[in-house]
């Protein structure tokens, strides 16, 4: 309700001005060592919160190990969307791999990868739509350049750059599978919750808040630290999904339904609005 959201400031992981005519309400997207947090770990700067939220449990964790934030002092409001309709959904002969996230977070894993992958499966093609534009950064694109070339250069894959939320959406009724060799820790994944509610197959490392988000219903493999491991674990298990897909599709998209199901029922903004207006009212005294 309007009326009672206007009691409050929500700060948006980067504090500045704070009213002191509101109780105010830190919700946390970052890690605790990003130097933003880094205030989070005096007690007297905690005192300006009446509460915070944070976007995973995992995340809240590291917050009061890395920073001290006290759990009587947390909520966990999970990371949400709003359901994607899969009615336009389309088939296809192909085998079709999507990532839509920026390049930092595992691209340059997953490149190399396809191109092994392509050289066995002639029937799979990725769509690639990564690009730092996305938060305005265009410069930190540079450093990928060669990476977005290779996208560009082969015969299977699509690079698209940054585009638009919906037109992402779109996209991924047209995907089979979110290849996501992740080398980032993600307090939550917004990109694997979209995703999972528009009915694709999910693989990804066991790194920070991914095993809390895909909720056991994802295919995961053994995160490691050395890019060369982690590429061989990430080729294993998606040339295992490639084979399922040609050969068992029915029976794995019977999983995926149910995937949906869920995703669209925990990570639903509906839901989440209660959480929050729930909250509000629990602080307004």
């Amino acid at each position: 309700p309007r009326d009672l959201l206007e009691k409050f400031q929500i700060v948006f992981s980067r504090a500045r001005e704070l009213d002191p005519n509101k109780k105010k309400i830190y919700y946390c997207h970052d890690l605790p060592e990003d130097p933003e947090s880094s205030r989070l770990s005096d007690p007297m700067y905690r005192k300006n919160f009446e509460k915070f939220v944070f976007v995973s449990n995992w995340q809240m964790e590291q917050y009061n190990e890395k920073r001290g934030v006290p759990y009587h002092q947390s909520v966990v409001i999970k990371n949400s969307i709003l359901p994607i309709d899969t009615e336009q959904r389309t088939k296809s002969d192909k085998i079709r791999l999507v990532y839509h996230s920026t390049p930092h977070r595992g691209l340059q894993i997953l490149v190399p990868v396809f191109t092994e992958l392509a050289k066995k499966h002639s029937d799979i093609e990725l769509a690639v739509y990564s690009s730092f534009n996305l938060y305005g950064w265009g410069d930190r694109d540079n450093q990928y350049a060669e990476l977005f070339d290779e996208c560009r250069n082969h015969p299977n894959i699509k690079y698209y750059g940054a585009v638009s939320n919906e037109e992402v959406r779109a996209a991924l009724c047209n995907a089979d599978i979110f290849a996501y060799p992740c080398i980032w820790k993600e307090t939550s994944c917004l990109a694997m919750i979209e995703a999972m509610s528009a009915g694709l197959l999910c693989i990804h490392p066991n790194l920070a808040a991914l095993p809390e988000t895909g909720m056991g219903l994802t295919w995961m493999y053994q995160w490691s630290e050395d890019y060369n491991q982690h590429a061989n674990g990430f080729y294993a298990v998606l040339d295992q999904a490639i084979e399922i897909m040609r050969n068992k599709r029915e029976a794995i998209e019977a999983d995926l339904y149910l995937q949906k199901i869920q995703v669209n029922r925990v990570h639903n903004w509906k839901a989440k609005a209660d959480e929050w207006t729930a909250l509000l009212r629990s602080l307004d005294q």
